[in-house]
């Protein structure tokens, strides 16, 4: 197979990863300033292919107009239609990424179709992505739709890796990892488990915050906390075992495992992750819900999941020959 064309397929994977991470950040920021419905419209913004600078630039009668179309109370704001439009912007370079991910994939085709279709595969979850973004706006901002949007982003990550790494199993191949405890894979398979419940139950508590913002016009975040629901203090409370689960996992790889390898490298990410995730989190709950902190929060679970996926496919075809 040509060296250099596999390179170009798995470096426009990792940059493909790379980007959906970064729109997952911007979502994140979108979300937390408000700025959903900085573009009231889908794929224009105000009606305009590139957004207006100034409220002139718009009708007299735009809140009129869209009041008609179901947005009530829409009221242009340049930071936040702008930090929308950079998200829609991120977004379409994602699907451009992602179309020359799956084209330079062909040269699997012969070798190993399961890449090939993993790309392709990826390609339209991206395509359903950009609809199921359309239709977020167009349910004007319900928390559901906003939950399931960003749940498809996380699967498309996990396509793409399982994509890249597989397409490079021959690197973990020869490494024998049967040093580790037989309950290894069993753990690392319970810790992604785990990892899965946390960000379903953090979906719970930011459709809780979303609802509690909009209470108080988004301003007083210093209360916003008396009002949060039982499952917040769940997920709190969550996080530690995740942490120790992890941190046996990465103990574990330190103690038998030489240390350049990508599992070990991975490892000491995933512990600095959850590190990172955790202190994001207790800035929400003790500092008055600053707005930096939940893009943060909610890349960092995203990172994780991301790691350990990537750490049970290495894991995988560390141990067995395919």
């Amino acid at each position: 197979m040509n060296e250099i064309a596999t390179m170009r397929f798995r470096r426009l994977g990792m940059l493909t990863i790379c980007a959906v991470y970064f729109v997952i950040l911007v979502g994140g920021i979108v979300r937390a300033s408000g700025a959903g419905m900085g573009c009231p419209d889908w794929p224009t913004c105000f009606g305009q292919w590139v957004p207006p600078t100034s409220e002139m630039q718009l009708p007299a009668n735009y809140h009129e107009i869209y009041a008609q179309r179901g947005y009530e109370n829409t009221q242009f704001n340049l930071v936040k239609t702008w930090t929308e439009y950079t998200n829609r912007l991120v977004g379409v370079t994602i699907g451009f990424l992602i179309f020359l991910t799956a084209w330079s994939s062909r040269i699997y085709f012969k070798t190993d179709k399961t890449v090939f279709y993993l790309a392709i595969m990826a390609f339209f979850l991206v395509g359903f992505q950009g609809w199921l973004g359309s239709t977020v706006v167009a349910s004007n901002l319900k928390p559901l739709m906003i939950t399931i949007h960003m749940l498809v982003a996380l699967l498309i990550v996990a396509l793409l890796i399982y994509t890249i790494t597989r397409s490079q199993r021959e690197t973990f191949a020869p490494v024998d990892l049967s040093v580790l405890p037989a309950k290894f894979k069993a753990i690392l398979k319970l810790v992604m488990l785990m990892t899965l419940l946390q960000i379903a139950m953090g979906t719970q508590v930011r459709e809780a915050v979303d609802f509690i913002a909009h209470e108080h016009a988004y301003i007083e975040r210093q209360f916003w906390r008396e009002d949060f629901p039982v499952i917040f203090y769940v997920h709190r409370s969550f996080s530690s075992l995740i942490l120790f689960t992890n941190a046996w996992l990465v103990w574990r790889l330190f103690q038998h495992v030489n240390k350049t390898h990508p599992l070990v490298r991975a490892s000491f990410l995933l512990l600095s992750l959850i590190f990172t995730a955790i202190l994001a989190g207790v800035s929400l709950d003790r500092l008055g819900m600053p707005p930096v902190a939940q893009p943060i929060h909610l890349l960092m679970a995203n990172l994780i999941f991301g790691v350990q996926f990537f750490m049970w496919m290495a894991l995988r075809y560390s141990t067995q020959k395919a």
